[in-house]
Order: structure tokens, then C-alpha cells, then sequence
């Protein structure tokens, strides 16, 4: 009764965070190839003849190189699983069995990893979910309140009818109140992410925390949020 536009925008909301979340569960993260058996064992050789080893002799644990990017000392990690040396800001999901680039963290919700190729849409996913969330919880509280001041009047109360449906909005807002922190905290957290060209997985990690030394400093960042934000949102796709 107040404007057939909040049940339209509603409309428009869902449905645009379902294509976001259908999108992200379908697209490919960035899944590295894994090497064939003979590039395999061309890099194996290598390894061996850098470390000094021979074929059958020790051989030692984890492999690195060492790469600089902008200035900054970045390691490539050997991966076991894939035989190849993981370009950077790329690791291993031991839940989808791949190796991802500039993996970000693998989503439950959305059963997919979470990295280059489909983060904007992940992204574009919970914040959308944020404002439809925000969206129904205030307008429910706004159905309750209007329900209760148009039958206050009544001396016997609200119908049947009206107590169920009621009841049932009560639940609806009790869902959205609880279910909205944790959506508009994750937004928020991935927009300093991307404000400041991080991964969820450097974040946890601490890869560019300035508690490792005064010299450790993101490479990977623009130095402008703006450029941030427009490299992470607008810039091509990788193929």
C-alpha cells in the first residue's frame, strides 16, 4: 500500500544475487594445469641438479624460488600435488584438489574456490545479499509497526489471519536481524581487501603485516584505493 516499487526492487535485488551466486559457483577460480609427466620430470631434473643431488640420492624437503616483485622479495612454492612451481599469490586447495591463482579462500556457500577469475562476482554476490538483506529487514519492521498501528483501534484484537501472518513476519525479521552482521561484516571485511589489493588468504597469514619488518609492504597494491578498486571490479578478465 505504500509503492508497488519496494516489492519490484526486492525483485530485482534477488534475483540479481542469485545470477551473482550461480555465476561464482560455475565459473572457474583460475585453476592452474597441472604439468604433463614429462614436464614433470624435466623440472624434477632440474631440481635436483640445482640442489646438487643426484637421481637417487636425498632429496631435500619443501622447494622455493625467489622472485622480485615491485621491490619485494616474493617465494614460488613447489607444489607436490601438481608438479609446478605456483606463480604468486596462487596456493593449493586441498578441498577442490587445484591449484588456484591469486587464490582468496574456498566458500562453503557457494561450493567453489573463491580467486582470479571469480572474485568480482563473489564480491558483487554479498553485496548485493547485504542490501537485499538490509532491505527486507527494514521494510518487515516496517510491515509489522503499520499492521499493529492500523488494528490498534480494534477492541478484540487482529483476526486470526492476521496474527499468523504477523507471526510469521516476526520470524522473518528475527532472521534477517541475525543473518545481517555476518553478511555486512563479510562485505566490509572484503572491501578493505580490495581497497587495499589483498587475498583472504594474505590477510590471515599476515604476508604483508608490518609486524614482519619495516621493509615488508604489499607489492601487489596500487597505492591508490581508487585503483584498488578498478583493477579488482573493471579490469579484464583473465583468460
Amino acid at each position: 500500500k505504500i509503492t508497488p516499487a519496494i516489492p519490484a526492487v526486492a525483485g530485482i535485488l534477488f534475483f540479481f544475487v542469485m545470477g551473482t551466486l550461480l555465476r561464482t559457483s560455475f565459473s572457474d577460480p583460475g585453476v592452474l594445469p597441472r604439468a604433463t609427466p614429462d614436464e614433470a620430470a624435466d623440472l624434477e631434473r632440474q631440481i635436483d641438479i640445482a640442489n646438487g643431488t643426484s637421481s637417487g640420492g636425498y632429496r631435500p624437503p619443501p622447494r622455493t624460488k625467489e622472485v622480485i616483485i615491485n621491490g619485494q622479495t616474493v617465494k614460488l612454492k613447489y607444489c607436490f600435488t601438481c608438479k609446478i612451481f605456483r606463480p604468486p599469490r596462487a596456493s593449493h586447495c586441498s578441498l577442490c584438489d587445484n591449484c588456484v591463482e591469486r587464490f582468496d579462500h574456498h566458500c562453503p556457500w557457494v561450493g567453489n574456490c573463491v580467486g582470479k577469475r571469480n572474485y568480482r562476482f563473489f564480491y558483487m554476490f554479498i553485496l548485493s545479499l547485504s542490501f537485499l538483506t538490509v532491505f527486507i529487514f527494514a521494510f518487515v519492521i516496517t510491515h509489522v509497526i503499520l499492521r499493529n498501528l492500523h488494528h490498534v483501534h480494534l477492541l478484540h484484537g487482529p483476526s486470526l489471519p492476521l496474527a499468523s501472518l504477523t507471526r510469521v513476519t516476526v520470524l522473518e525479521a528475527v532472521v534477517c536481524f541475525f543473518s545481517v552482521w555476518s553478511i555486512v561484516g563479510l562485505s566490509g571485511f572484503h572491501t578493505y581487501l580490495i581497497s587495499s589489493n589483498q587475498t583472504t588468504n594474505e590477510d590471515i597469514k599476515g604476508s604483508w603485516s608490518n609486524k614482519r619488518g619495516k621493509e615488508n609492504y604489499n607489492p601487489y597494491s596500487y597505492g591508490n584505493i581508487f585503483t584498488n578498486c578498478c583493477v579488482a571490479l573493471c579490469g579484464p578478465i583473465s583468460p
